[in-house]
């Protein structure tokens, strides 16, 4: 935690009242939504719901035209007058908290695996190169591409280039991380390879937001599931509640085009119960 961070609430992430719009599209219609310390929420909805748009207002990748973004007790007003400076500001130090995860990776082609992963903490934190390449190093141990290191994109699979990129996110040493759609751009024998890495980040406690259709997933390790359609948030709960006992007819259709995503349940409806994480949130 840092240590201007200390004392702050439970929530990393608070969106209240957020408008966007985009031409006459009016793409979020004053969506609310809270994110706790260490809560792996995943975001579910057709295409067109506003969920991509909404993952990008929370590290202003996108400016929302109304509303609050608060990030780990940093808050943004949207939509009012401010001096340039000060939103600049307010901005850089939502994203020093955050990183974000892109669906078609976004890795510098000209980088090695190695060079992508250090090249933030190089240029953005100021560290020393040693300092960089070793954590580099570490955090593609993590997600299992070690032998990988003096790569190119290039030469890299999807899932090992996604991997790379979940690599290059934690480098920044982020509270939060966001996921767009992590695995659409990917064959579906690679799915596999990502998931599991974003499982392991949710067992140790990062707080994430994932937009994904990936139903296995939000089953095994999401806290809670968001659903949206047309600009708002239609229902809320726990996996299992949403996933098996859906309640609005929008959720329900939805989920019924991607039943053959998902596994049958184990015996007893259930699947095993995963380690708390709320101590080992960051």
């Amino acid at each position: 935690m840092r240590d201007d961070d200390k004392g702050g609430g439970a929530d990393r992430i608070a969106i209240r009242a957020l408008h966007k719009r985009f031409g006459a599209l009016e793409v979020l219609k004053g969506v609310d939504l809270t994110v706790a310390r260490g809560e792996v929420v995943v975001v579910m909805g057709p295409s067109g719901s506003g969920k991509t748009t909404l993952i990008r207002c929370m590290n202003l990748l996108e400016e929302p035209d109304a509303g609050t973004v608060t990030v780990c007790g940093r808050t943004v007003e949207c939509g009012g007058a401010m001096r340039r400076r000060e939103r600049a500001r307010q901005v850089r130090a939502i994203r020093h908290r955050t990183a974000m995860v892109f669906q078609q990776f976004n890795l510098f082609p000209h980088l090695t695996a190695l060079g992508n992963v250090a090249e933030g903490p190089l240029s953005v934190r100021g560290m020393p190169r040693e300092a960089a390449r070793v954590l580099g190093l570490g955090l593609l141990d993590r997600v299992g591409l070690a032998d990988k290191a003096d790569e190119y994109p290039a030469r890299l699979s999807g899932g090992q280039k996604q991997r790379v990129a979940i690599a290059r996110a934690l480098a920044m040493e982020p509270e939060v991380v966001l996921f767009d759609e992590p695995t659409s751009a990917l064959d579906p024998e690679l799915h596999a390879e990502v998931l599991a890495v974003m499982r392991e980040l949710a067992r140790d406690g990062m707080t994430m937001v994932v937009v994904t259709h990936e139903v296995q997933f939000a089953r095994e390790a999401a806290d809670r599931v968001v659903f949206m359609d047309g600009g708002v948030v239609l229902e809320s709960g726990p996996p299992q509640e949403f996933l098996n006992h859906p309640v609005h007819p929008r959720a329900q259709a939805f989920l019924r085009l991607v039943a053959h995503d998902t596994p049958a349940p184990p015996p007893g409806g259930e699947p095993p119960a995963r380690p708390a994480r709320w101590e080992h949130a960051r």
